[in-house]
């Protein structure tokens, strides 16, 4: 069997029934220089939106049970004991997951995010501090965010402080496996916060023009901030390194906004994307039944699109 007839009987696996995507698309990752063939899309659940009543080990055991093996996180090993890493190490490794982004400098980019230059040092401080731990989790994508609005200072001030505080950033991580993963939010969620659009998103990652640097595409907080979210996708993929994915409003699942969440996974396979796509929805029923049914729908919208582009 080639090459084609491998994604291609991947893809109609994933068509076919509920089982056949956790087999054909849901595989460990590779490292963050390394991505999936074409044809694999790797999906994730940002754990801060399920789950949250639950000790640590057992919210993952959750995220199996919803068909997930890939898990982003927002920093929440920041203040665990040694106990609590070792819980969670064990866990990770009986379950088979992976740890594929932290949004761990959350924090930090609040108080010394990229449009701020007099903070960078303080960013990249953070960012130094922080590699350690991801290496211990063996997670390789971490988010980072331009912070606030810096009064004072011209929006294009702003962005030049984006551009050259991500260029430095990128030399610590440089020959490493790590990436780093940019991210828009919308006026209304942060009305404080300085990149709210995709498109200047994607100019700013240009002018960085570094491999080890791409976009976090949130269709959430873009639909709410500019809209026209296909087209941009297709404009720019060469540089998503990473998709969220939440209904508008509400921040509920898909189907239950103005998002046509279908055609954009079938956007995403028909363009080819291999990377990752994360649900960071609140879900308004049973979290479990509907991250699996996210997921499938995913995966098959994903695949039949995909299946198109074998020819």
């Amino acid at each position: 069997m080639n090459r084609r007839e491998f994604h291609r009987t991947l893809a109609g696996a994933a068509l076919g029934g509920a089982i056949a995507p956790v087999q054909g698309f849901a595989q460990p990752s590779p490292a963050a220089g390394d991505p999936p063939e074409p044809g694999s899309l790797e999906v994730s659940i940002m754990l801060w939106t399920v789950f949250r009543d639950l000790p640590f080990p057992e919210r993952l055991e959750k995220v199996v049970e919803a068909g997930y093996r890939n898990v982003e996180l927002v920093g929440e090993f920041e203040k665990w004991s040694e106990s609590d890493w070792g819980g969670a190490l064990r866990k990770k490794r009986e379950l088979g997951i992976t740890f594929d982004t932290t949004g761990g400098l959350r924090h930090a980019s609040e108080r010394s995010g990229l449009a701020d230059p007099s903070a960078r040092q303080a960013l990249l401080d953070d960012l130094r501090n922080i590699l350690p731990a991801c290496e211990r989790l063996d997670c390789h994508r971490i988010i980072l965010l331009s912070g606030n609005v810096v009064p004072g200072l011209s929006h294009e001030q702003q962005r030049q402080s984006c551009i050259e505080g991500l260029k430095r950033a990128a030399e610590v991580i440089e020959g490493k496996d790590f990436e780093l993963l940019v991210e828009n939010i919308d006026p209304e969620e942060d009305p404080r916060y300085f990149l709210t659009s995709v498109a200047e998103g994607f100019e700013i990652l240009r002018a960085v023009n570094h491999p080890q640097v791409r976009f976090l595409y949130d269709f959430y907080h873009e639909q709410i901030a500019e809209g026209n979210l296909i087209e941009k996708l297709e404009k720019n993929i060469d540089l998503v390194g990473l998709c969220h994915i939440a209904d508008v409003p509400g921040r509920h699942e898909p189907g239950t906004g103005e998002i046509d969440y279908i055609n954009i996974y079938k956007t995403l396979g028909r363009l080819n994307y291999n990377r990752y796509l994360a649900m960071e929805f609140l879900p308004r029923r049973d979290p479990v039944r509907t991250l699996r049914a996210a997921r499938q729908q995913a995966l098959r919208a994903f695949a039949s699109a995909f299946a198109g582009t074998l020819g």
